[in-house]
């Protein structure tokens, strides 16, 4: 009686979709009873079957919907939504697998890991040599950085005095990766060796202005320096493929299109124009609406400000925008996470 039980499961489930994808019309299955069905096993089975959906603007997620509308689907409906649904779970899963190059962990100044030194990020520059974890200990860089950005904004110079000799114990190591990442000769390694040098030279020109700086306690030109040593620091990583992931995004500000000025909060940067130290937002261009912290201002008279974005796959991005783009929020912030990073003396 069992496997004839099988049997008979077996032969009405092929039946129920042999039906369900043959059926040329567009007969909705009801909840309730209908007299289309011929007996009552029809009718239960059609009612399990039923899908129901009601359209509610309600937030509470209420199923009342305007004017009592319900959207009832056809058994082709259902058949054709539930093997699409299932497509796109596929589809999904694939592209998960092809972009799982971008790393993001939840810790404060990402340092990834040694097996995934190599690894490429889709649209970055990417090494053509492995580099025995070199890159791990560039990317440590970032984390001396935003201590001495806290140290600087909280005017520790007896701390301040100490990072020169921190950053030159790098040299070797950032000449170790521009050589051995990209040691051919062909001419994009080329390029990028020649880039990375520049970058490399031009950090530490800004970090014997910021020593300079220092000794004068000139607080002004201290930042200037660094926000000059974190320009160059940034590029670096980026034209050096150690950034943890690619944004292809051109410009945030077609979706701020049709959004009223009223309804964007921050304070008239030409009234009230953001400071060192100021937490802001971009109010335009292509990272409009991205947040982040004044972290230098240059006297050069290009009315420029250095921005150091807010945390974003574990890279906080600099940017160099004109102070009118730079916006101090309004109301309680949270402090830049540098402020939260514990002193080990």
């Amino acid at each position: 009686m069992t496997s004839y039980h099988h049997c008979m499961s077996f032969t009405v489930t092929c039946f129920l979709i042999a039906t369900i994808l043959l059926t040329g019309h567009s007969t909705a299955f009801q909840l309730a009873p209908s007299p289309s069905f011929a007996t009552s096993g029809h009718r239960a089975i059609a009612g399990r079957l039923a899908t129901r959906i009601r359209l509610s603007n309600d937030s509470s997620g209420a199923n009342d919907a305007p004017n009592n509308t319900h959207i009832i689907f056809s058994r082709r409906d259902i058949c054709q939504r539930s093997l699409y649904s299932l497509g796109l779970a596929l589809a999904a899963s694939s592209a998960n697998s092809e972009t799982g190059n971008a790393i993001e962990l939840g810790i404060p100044n990402l340092l990834l890991s040694v097996e995934g030194e190599n690894r490429a990020v889709k649209g970055m520059p990417s090494p053509t040599k492995k580099t025995s974890g070199l890159g791990f200990k560039i990317r440590s860089v970032s984390k001396v950085m935003d201590e001495l950005q806290r140290d600087l904004m909280q005017e520790r110079w007896d701390l301040v005095e100490t990072y020169p000799n921190i950053f030159r114990s790098y040299v070797p190591i950032l000449t170790a990766y521009t050589d051995s990442a990209f040691p051919t000769d062909i001419p994009t390694d080329q390029g990028l060796r020649v880039a990375l040098r520049y970058e490399v030279g031009r950090f530490f020109a800004s970090l014997e202005r910021l020593k300079q700086a220092t000794n004068r306690r000139s607080l002004d030109e201290a930042y200037v320096a660094y926000s000059d040593m974190s320009l160059h620091f940034d590029r670096y990583l980026r034209v050096g493929g150690l950034y943890t992931y690619y944004d292809d995004t051109i410009s945030l500000e077609p979706y701020y299109e049709g959004v009223a000025e009223s309804r964007l909060v921050y304070v008239d940067p030409k009234k009230d124009p953001a400071l060192v130290r100021d937490l802001i937002v971009l109010r335009e261009g292509p990272d409009k609406g991205r947040t982040g912290i004044v972290i230098g201002i240059y006297p050069d008279g290009s009315d420029t400000c250095a921005v150091k974005l807010d945390r974003f796959k574990g890279i906080r991005e600099i940017r160099v925008v004109p102070r009118t783009w730079a916006a101090k929020r309004l109301g309680e912030q949270d402090p830049d996470d540098v402020f939260l990073i514990p002193r080990s003396s």
